[in-house]
Order: C-alpha cells, then sequence, then structure tokens
C-alpha cells in the first residue's frame, strides 16, 4: 500500500527556450550567481514541501555543469543545511556517488549528518553517469567493469565503517588502516568516529541495468531500490521488482512484491490529460534532451540524440514525446482523479509498495513546480494511507 509521497529536485536552474527546438543543453551557460541560485531553488522546494506531508525531498550529487542542469555539489552539506530550515521533511540523498569519494570521508560526512538532524538524513549511494564527473575526480567511469569494482568495495567500507565498532579492510583498492607506527604500536584497526546514532542506515540505490549482481550486492549490504521510469506493465519495472525480490530471498529475507522499493514518476496536473501534456511537454523534451544522450533512458538511438543535440534536425527525426511517456506509465498527467487512478492501478499490482516519488520534469520553473508540489500533496495524496497528506489537504 503507498503511504509514502517524495519528491525530488537535481539543482537546475529556471531555463530558456526549452524543448526540442529550443536552445542545445551543450549551448547553455550561465553565470556563477545564476547557478548559485540553484541552491536557494532548493531552499524553496523543502520548505513548500515540509509540512504539506510528503515524506523525502532527494537530491542529487553533481560537478561541473555550467549549463545549469545538476548544480549541487555536495549533498550532505545541503541536507544538513535545510534540515535547519524545516520541521518534519526527511532529506535524500540522491545520491552520493562513491567512485567519487573516499570512502571512509563519506562515511564520517554521513555519520555527522544523521547526527546533527536527528536522523533526518537519508543516505543514498550510486556509481554516476557522467564521465566528466567521475573521471575528472580520478575514479574510472568509461571501463565500466572497474567502476563497479571500486564502487563495491567503496560501499562495503562504509558499511563496515557504520556497524563495526572497530574495522580493518583489505582489498584492491584500499588498505586500511596502513600498517604504520602511530602512538607506540603498529596501526591495526580504526574507528569511526562519531558512528551514526541510528543503525542500521536506511540506504538506498538507483536500478538501472537491474543485474543479478547489482540485486545481490543491495542485498547484502540490505540496500532499498529506487526504479524510475514508472510502471510500464510487462517491461522493466515488472522484471526489477520480481529479480529486486528474489536476491533477498536468495539471502533468506522475504519480501512483497514492491517492498524497500520506491517507483520515481514525473507529473503534471491540470484541468485534463490534454493539457497537462500540452503544458509539460516542452519540459519533458528539456529532460529527454539531458538524460537521452546519457543513456538513462532506454531504446534512444543514435540519430535521436544527434537530433536533440541540434534543433535543425528535429522536423526529420521521430523523437520521444510526452504522449509515449504518458501511454507507457512513467509520466503521470491530467486532473488529480486521472493520477489517482493511475497510482491505485500499480499499488494494486505491486502490493509491497509503499513509497513512490512525484517530480517535476528537468526543465520546470520554480514557480511552476512549486504550485504543482502543493497541487499534488493537497489533491492527490489525499487519496492514500497518508495521514500526514490528510493533515495537511484539511
Amino acid at each position: 500500500m503507498i503511504t509514502k509521497f517524495d519528491s525530488s529536485y537535481v539543482g537546475t536552474v529556471d531555463m530558456e527556450e526549452l524543448g526540442y527546438l529550443g536552445k542545445p543543453i551543450n549551448d547553455r551557460w550561465y553565470s556563477n550567481e545564476e547557478l548559485a541560485g540553484a541552491l536557494h531553488k532548493a531552499v524553496a522546494y523543502a520548505r513548500t514541501m515540509d509540512g504539506l506531508g510528503y515524506d523525502t525531498f532527494w537530491m542529487a550529487e553533481h560537478h561541473f555543469q555550467p549549463e545549469g542542469t545538476e548544480c549541487i555539489p555536495n549533498l550532505l552539506m545541503m541536507a544538513t543545511h535545510l534540515a535547519g530550515l524545516t520541521r518534519n521533511l526527511r532529506l535524500g540523498c540522491g545520491f552520493n556517488i562513491v567512485p567519487m569519494w573516499h570512502p571512509l570521508r563519506l562515511a564520517e560526512d554521513y555519520a555527522m549528518a544523521d547526527i546533527l538532524t536527528g536522523g533526518r538524513v537519508v543516505f543514498g549511494v550510486g556509481r554516476g553517469y557522467h564521465t566528466r564527473e567521475v573521471e575528472t575526480f580520478g575514479s574510472p567511469l568509461t571501463d565500466q567493469a572497474a567502476n563497479r569494482e571500486l564502487f563495491e568495495e567503496g560501499v562495503d567500507i562504509v558499511f563496515k565503517a557504520f556497524n563495526e565498532e572497530r574495522f580493518s579492510h583489505h582489498g584492491k583498492h584500499y588498505t586500511l588502516p596502513p600498517a604504520v607506527p602511530y602512538r607506540g604500536y603498529t596501526l591495526k584497526e580504526l574507528t569511526l568516529v562519531p558512528r551514526p546514532m541510528r543503525l542500521p542506515v536506511e540506504c538506498w540505490q538507483p536500478i538501472q541495468s537491474g543485474s543479478a549482481r547489482a540485486f545481490d550486492f543491495m542485498a547484502k549490504h540490505g540496500i532499498s531500490g529506487v526504479i524510475g521510469g514508472g510502471s510500464a506493465e510487462g517491461g522493466a519495472v515488472d522484471r526489477h521488482m520480481v529479480e529486486f525480490r528474489a536476491a533477498y530471498a536468495r539471502r533468506g529475507v522475504e519480501l512483497a512484491l514492491g517492498e524497500r522499493l520506491s517507483l520515481g514518476y514525473q507529473f503534471f496536473i491540470a484541468e485534463s490529460r490534454e493539457a497537462a501534456m500540452r503544458a509539460a511537454a516542452q519540459y519533458y523534451e528539456e529532460n529527454m534532451k539531458m538524460f537521452g544522450e546519457l543513456r538513462l533512458v532506454r531504446a534512444i538511438t543514435e540519430e535521436q540524440i544527434a537530433a536533440m543535440r541540434d534543433p535543425r534536425l528535429v522536423p526529420g527525426i521521430r523523437l520521444p514525446r510526452i504522449e509515449d511517456a504518458v501511454k507507457a506509465g512513467g509520466f503521470l498527467a491530467g486532473t488529480p482523479d486521472d493520477i489517482i487512478a493511475e497510482l491505485k492501478a500499480v499499488e494494486k499490482r505491486y502490493p509491497g509498495l509503499e513509497r513512490v516519488s512525484c517530480s517535476m520534469a528537468l526543465g520546470t520553473p520554480l514557480s511552476v513546480a512549486l504550485e504543482q508540489l502543493e497541487r499534488f500533496a493537497k489533491e492527490v495524496m489525499p487519496a492514500f494511507g497518508s495521514p500526514a497528506a490528510r493533515a495537511a489537504a484539511d
């Protein structure tokens, strides 16, 4: 049963000339003041969501993006700041890119955030998808096997530091601690100081390819999964639901279908489905221009990528349209009743699913996003089993 509603913001400036026929992503360039303003937009999101019944506000860690698309470089700093400006909202790290961190620095920083915010910061880990970011920090991404190897060893260390009062690690990439003399003895163990107050640490990870290896690794550490792209029946989402559950079963943990998972959607509310699609089309297309080329959207061809880079090619290419996303179930568009009906069908299909994340497409201006978040909280969420949402609507 769906009882928890989240939303996300990746740190985007308000953009101009949106859509496939608008300005290409690589032609965008914003001033430092505009890029810094994305951080203040996160404050506006959090303050709006706080008290409306939303459970978690997810943000994304990214670097070196003068195009203004993803501008929050440190989630733990941002979340700790937002905790002081809100009362109830949880602040989600979606996600800390482990190959770009020393794992002990990441473990320490999360532990501080956990303690100082009273447990309102939610941990999240990911492998990364921007070569400009990961490779610049000296870690592999073009070599996917090496990236996964480094990610897995880093996460192993993080959880060892969280859960063991004294620990050591001897792996391919890290030897912790180094065998060096220290105050009259040879260093053999470390203690994270301080460790998180809330154990086991709640941790989330995005699900992309959904390999057996990835699911087994998540089950090993008790990691929950975020599935993007909605709930197209019979497609990848169903497969991810089944195989995630099977991985936990292999470790002796029986889950209901959808348990420990979150489904991610984009949405837009209007007086009809057609009106919602017309209003949101330019935002959806801007979102596709950003993420399609990064292979986060399945079945994008090289011709389509070329057209997303060059508006002159758009008229001659069949590009993904918002109508396609709505039909597939990944974009919720229409009246509140339309969206409630779609989510109720998802709830029935996946009886263990408790959490969904409903967010705005990347190009949506702040004023539109905040209005939509308030409408969703007051007109959609009360139809589900969230006491906080019903109280906010009243």
